[in-house]
Formats: C-alpha cells, sequence, structure tokens
C-alpha cells in the first residue's frame, strides 16, 4: 500500500484524528507517510469512528450520534459492484487493509443474507494489531457478524454460526419461520427480531444493535441491503473504493432498490489513493 495520499478532509468532525500531519508532500499528503506502506495503527486513526457514541437517552439531550453506521464498499470505473459474482475480483491489496482495519474498529458488522452465501462468510477474527485500541475502547476482541435475512435460508452448520469468537447475530422479522429461528439458535447464533413483518426494518435493524452497545456499525452490503439503510436515512457514512478498472456487462451497483424521490446528498471526508485505487470516504449532510 505505497503511496496512500490523503487529498482533503472536508466534513470530519475534530474528534474523527486524520493522520498526524507534519511537512507535506505531494497532494497534501504529510511528509512521512508519502511513498511508504501506513501501518495499520495510521489507518486506524484516518478511520477512527466520531467520539463520543453515547446511549440514546443520553444523546437525545447531548446532541451526540448514539450509534454510526458506515458502509464499506469497492466500485469499478463504470459502476460494477462486483465481477462474475465477487467483489474480490476488484479488489486490491491496499483495499483488503482498509477492509481489515475497518472490520478491526468495528462492534459489529451488519452483512445481507446473500452476501454470506456468494462471499462464503466466515467469523471475523481478533487481530494483535487491534487488540489494544479495543481493549480500551471496551469492545469484545472481534466485531460481532449480523446477518439479515427475512427468510434464514442460511447454512447454520457453517463456521460463521457453530465456531465465531463472539457469537453471530441473525437479523430477521416477527414474521419468520419459527423452525428457521429455533435452527438458528441451536447452532448458536442469537436471533433479533427488529421487523413487524417478514424482513427487517432498517431504523430498527440499527437501533436494536446499538441498544445492545454495539454502536460502532459496519454495513459491508450487499446492495439490496446498502439500498436499504440508504433509503431509511439510516446510513451515515460510506467508504467507497474506486477500482481503476472496467468490466463492461450488467453487474450490480453498491446499492440496489427503489430510486429515491431525491438524491440524497453526501460530503466528501477524506480521499486516499494506491496504484490508481481511490478510497473515498463521504459522510451524509
Amino acid at each position: 500500500m505505497r503511496r496512500l495520499f490523503p487529498v482533503t478532509d472536508q466534513t470530519a468532525p475534530d474528534s474523527v484524528p486524520a493522520p498526524q500531519a507534519q511537512s507535506e508532500g505531494r497532494s497534501g499528503a504529510p511528509a512521512h507517510l508519502v511513498d511508504r506502506e501506513w501501518t495499520l495503527d495510521e489507518l486506524a486513526e484516518a478511520y477512527a469512528y466520531p467520539a463520543p457514541l453515547t446511549t440514546p437517552a443520553a444523546s437525545a439531550t447531548s446532541g451526540a450520534p448514539h450509534r454510526w453506521l458506515r458502509a464499506n464498499m469497492v466500485s469499478t470505473l463504470d459502476g460494477a459492484a462486483q465481477h462474475d459474482g465477487r467483489s474480490q475480483a476488484i479488489s486490491s491489496d491496499a483495499d483488503m487493509r482498509i477492509f481489515g482495519t475497518l472490520r478491526g474498529l468495528a462492534d459489529v458488522v451488519i452483512v445481507g443474507a446473500e452476501t454470506v452465501r456468494l462471499e462464503g462468510y466466515r467469523p471475523a477474527r481478533a487481530r494483535d494489531a487491534f487488540a489494544a485500541r479495543r481493549a480500551a475502547d471496551g469492545q469484545a476482541p472481534a466485531p460481532v457478524i449480523a446477518v439479515v435475512s427475512a427468510s434464514l435460508n442460511l447454512d447454520f452448520s457453517l463456521p460463521l454460526f457453530t465456531s465465531p469468537l463472539v457469537p453471530t447475530l441473525v437479523l430477521t422479522g416477527a414474521a419468520a419461520s419459527p423452525d428457521r429461528v429455533r435452527d438458528a439458535e441451536k447452532a448458536g447464533a442469537r436471533v433479533i427480531v427488529a421487523g413487524e413483518g417478514p424482513g427487517v426494518e432498517p431504523d430498527r435493524a440499527v437501533t436494536a444493535l446499538a441498544d445492545m452497545g454495539l454502536v460502532r456499525q459496519l454495513t459491508e452490503g450487499g446492495p439490496r441491503l446498502l439500498g436499504q439503510f440508504a433509503a431509511a436515512g439510516v446510513l451515515d457514512e460510506l467508504c467507497l473504493t474506486v477500482a481503476p478498472l472496467l468490466t463492461v456487462g450488467s453487474a450490480q451497483r453498491i446499492t440496489g432498490g427503489p430510486v429515491l424521490p431525491d438524491p440524497e446528498r453526501f460530503a466528501l471526508a477524506a480521499v486516499l489513493e494506491e496504484a490508481g485505487f481511490l478510497f473515498t470516504r463521504y459522510r451524509r449532510i
């Protein structure tokens, strides 16, 4: 991950530190960060969540957010979020370092059932590079994986459910099959009802997780789930990798679902670059 250049930071509050600025090099980057690989600790500082994140009750009086939902996605130049059904083909080593960093900072990773099936999701692992930071913030050794599924059509024999470091959550609606709920719980997952019908209501999902103390929230899609979060107005931040690739075809975009009545405006918070890949960060205005 050589030559990662911070280009701008228009919206980040003082509580979200960027890499420490010394003398500047090209593109406004601190000279000590130009033409070398950033450490994971430097990336963690650059991608830190807003602080403080507080309880819903305290949020009502202080105005501080009680949870923060960010998404991490990758897209080609022509808007494809995957190639041949997988996102790995349009990723890079630097993208995977940022992917790991975002997981290393999160309390919970929220993912759709179809993405679990297509991407072969496994439990999140504890990483030494983030252990001290997570312990200081009162976090578990690894983030919880929370799978969103209306049908609960999941393979509960997978390690994601049978052998995670921290128990996997399954978010579903009140009309979910009782038999499938029992299957999930028998496998060791905790089922959270976050909707009155068959599906999950995005605002209820993020609130239910925050009420469990999982306030640093990260979603990795897929496109349908991210579209639901965006449409519900609960997405606070988008970390989007733009890959210098063209795939043509009809691959999905990073979001899917009905068109919003009015486009929602996000503000650019920061941009990093390496080998032609742009690592952007946008915040909802």
